[in-house]
């Protein structure tokens, strides 16, 4: 896996570009959950928003791993 890459001649860390991917894909998993009623039986739905983003960003880290193995 790629430490970083450069963007207009600036190294941009991999972990950055990772983040903001995660941050738009859980905004989005959100508006689903949101739609569907999920949040009623969530007790605490920052919490739950916090570990989601958690388990999409790690996701994203183990995938782009296993894409450069």
């Amino acid at each position: 896996m790629p430490g970083e890459f450069t963007v207009h001649g600036v190294f941009v860390p991999t972990l950055l570009g990772l983040m903001l991917l995660a941050y738009v894909i859980n905004s989005g998993l959100r508006v689903v959950l949101l739609r569907l009623g999920a949040y009623r039986c969530v007790w605490h739905p920052a919490l739950f928003n916090v570990a989601l983003y958690g388990l999409v960003l790690g996701g994203l880290f183990h995938l782009l791993r296993w894409m450069y193995s």
